[in-house]
C-alpha cells in the first residue's frame, strides 16, 4: 500500500463518450492525474425470475463494443481506462490497492438498483469526495421551469409546452483538452467477451433494422449519415412509423442509451441542419422525441420505484393474470395475431423493434391479454439494444394504462397491421411464406 499514486477518477456509467460529457469535463478541471473505470456489473448479467438475463445477448455485444471505443477515445486524451468484470464496488477495490483516490466523478442515476450501487461505494469509502453530475438530459433538471419534481406534469403536452417556452438546451461541451502524456496508465485490462459475461455469441441477421455497432464514433457515423450524407432527416416525422430497413427512424435511441452520443449534441445538430439545408415539422419531429425521452426520466425522478410497480404510478387495481403459456407464447411470436408475432420475432432474433411495433406488442400483453405488464416491460428489458430504464419502464406503464396515458387507449391490432403493414411485407419478412 506504500507510494500510491494521487489520482482523480471517472466512473463510467451510461455516459460512454468523451464528447459532450460534463463528468469528464469536471474531472479534467481538477489538475490531477485523471484515471478512468467502466465494470461490467455481474449483476446486469444474472438470469431473472423469468428465467431470461436481464441483459441478453444483444444490448451485451454493443456494450462492449461502445465501452472498447470508450477505451480508444479516453486514450487519445491520455486516460487509462481499467475495465472489469466485477461489480464497480469491487472493482474501485482492486483499484485502491494501487492508488490513492481522492475524487470519484460520475453521472446521476436515481433508480434503485443504480442507487444501491452508489451508497455500497459511499459506505465503503467515506474518506473519498463523489462528485455526481446529470449528464443525461436534453433539459438539465436545473433548467426546467418547476421548482421541484413533483411539480412535473403527469400529463405529456405540459411538460413539454412549459419546457419549450422556459428552457433552453445548454450548449455543447467540446472534448476536454488531453492531459499530459506523463499521467497515462495503461492497464492492459482484456475487454470481455460475450463468453465472458456468459452469453453466447451469434451473428447478426442480415434482416435487422439494427445493424448497427455501439460506440460514440458509430453514433457520430450515423448521425452524419442521417443528417449530412443522405439528408433524411427531413423526412423523419413522414417514415418513423415504418417497420422495416435501416431509415425509417433516426435509430439514435442505443447509442443514447447507453450515453455513447448526448441528447444535446443531437439538438444542436438538428437545429444546424436545420439552418444550413430544410427546417420542417420533420425536424422538429426528432426533437419532439427527445423530449419524449427527458419526460420519462424527470416521471421516474418524480415518481421513483413506483415505475416498476403492479398499479404504476397511478397505483391502479385492476386485475392482472400470470400465465407462463402465454407469455411464451408471446415471446416467441405464436399469438393469434401475425403482426404481433413478426414483431415478437424480430426482437427474439435482432433485439430491436420499431416504436410502432412496441406500441402494439405492449397493448396486446397488457390490454388484449391483461398479463403481468412488468413481464413484458422485463423481457424488453433482457432483449433491446436500446433499453433506457426511464423510457422503457414510462413506455410500458403508459401503455398498459398505469402511466402517463390521459386516454388509456387500447390498440386495434389488425387495423395497425392494415395500417402500417398493409401489403404484408414486414409479416412475410419474419413469418416467413408458409404462414400466409
Amino acid at each position: 500500500m506504500q507510494n500510491r499514486k494521487k489520482v482523480n477518477l471517472v466512473w463510467f456509467r451510461n455516459d460512454l463518450r468523451v464528447r459532450d460529457n460534463q463528468v469528464l469535463t469536471n474531472a479534467m478541471k481538477s489538475n490531477m492525474p485523471v484515471i478512468a473505470l467502466y465494470a461490467f456489473d455481474p449483476r446486469h448479467f444474472e438470469e431473472t425470475e423469468y428465467g431470461f438475463k436481464k441483459t441478453e445477448k444483444f444490448r451485451a455485444k454493443f456494450l462492449i463494443e461502445s465501452v472498447k471505443c470508450l477505451q480508444q477515445k479516453l486514450k487519445d486524451l491520455n486516460i487509462g481506462l481499467y475495465t472489469s468484470t466485477d461489480t464497480p464496488e469491487q472493482a474501485l477495490h482492486q483499484l485502491q490497492q494501487d492508488f490513492e483516490i481522492e475524487e470519484i466523478f460520475f453521472q446521476t442515476e436515481w433508480t434503485s438498483e443504480e442507487n444501491k450501487v452508489q451508497k455500497n461505494i459511499e459506505n465503503a469509502n467515506p474518506s473519498i469526495k463523489l462528485n455526481s453530475t446529470y449528464n443525461q438530459f436534453l433539459f438539465h433538471p436545473e433548467d426546467i421551469p418547476f421548482n421541484d419534481f413533483k411539480q412535473i406534469p403527469e400529463v405529456f403536452t405540459q411538460f413539454r409546452k412549459a419546457c419549450e417556452k422556459q428552457s433552453q438546451v445548454r450548449a455543447e461541451l467540446p472534448v476536454p483538452h488531453a492531459q499530459d502524456s506523463s499521467y497515462f496508465i495503461d492497464f492492459k485490462a482484456k475487454m470481455p467477451s460475450l463468453n465472458d459475461l456468459g452469453l453466447d455469441n451469434f451473428k447478426v441477421d442480415s434482416r435487422s433494422a439494427f445493424p448497427f455497432e455501439g460506440g460514440e464514433k458509430s453514433a457520430w457515423g450515423r448521425l452524419s449519415n442521417y443528417f449530412w450524407e443522405t439528408k433524411k432527416l427531413q423526412y423523419y416525422k413522414k417514415t418513423r412509423n415504418g417497420l422495416l430497413g435501416t431509415d425509417y427512424s433516426s435509430k439514435f435511441s442505443a447509442w443514447l442509451s447507453n450515453g455513447s452520443i448526448s441528447a444535446v449534441s443531437i439538438y444542436h445538430q438538428v437545429k444546424k441542419f436545420e439552418k444550413e439545408i430544410k427546417k420542417n415539422q420533420d425536424t422538429y419531429w426528432l426533437i419532439f422525441e427527445l423530449i419524449w425521452r427527458d419526460y420519462f426520466k424527470y416521471i421516474s425522478l418524480k415518481h421513483g420505484n413506483s415505475i416498476f410497480k403492479l398499479g404504476g404510478i397511478l397505483n391502479k387495481d385492476y386485475k392482472w393474470n400470470n400465465h407462463e403459456k402465454a407469455f411464451q407464447q408471446w415471446i416467441n411470436g405464436q399469438t393469434p395475431e401475425n403482426f404481433v408475432n413478426a414483431n415478437m420475432l424480430e426482437l427474439k432474433q435482432t433485439g430491436f423493434m420499431s416504436n410502432r411495433g412496441r406500441q402494439n406488442v405492449n397493448s396486446y400483453w397488457a390490454k388484449e391479454w391483461q398479463q403481468d405488464w412488468r413481464k413484458g416491460a422485463a423481457y424488453f428489458e433482457a432483449m433491446l439494444i436500446d433499453y433506457d430504464v426511464h423510457s422503457n419502464w414510462g413506455n410500458w406503464m403508459y401503455n398498459s394504462g398505469v402511466g402517463n396515458d390521459p386516454r388509456d387507449r387500447k390498440f386495434n391490432i389488425k387495423r395497425q397491421a392494415e395500417r402500417y403493414d398493409s401489403n404484408g411485407t414486414y409479416q412475410r419478412t419474419w413469418l416467413q411464406e408458409n404462414l400466409f
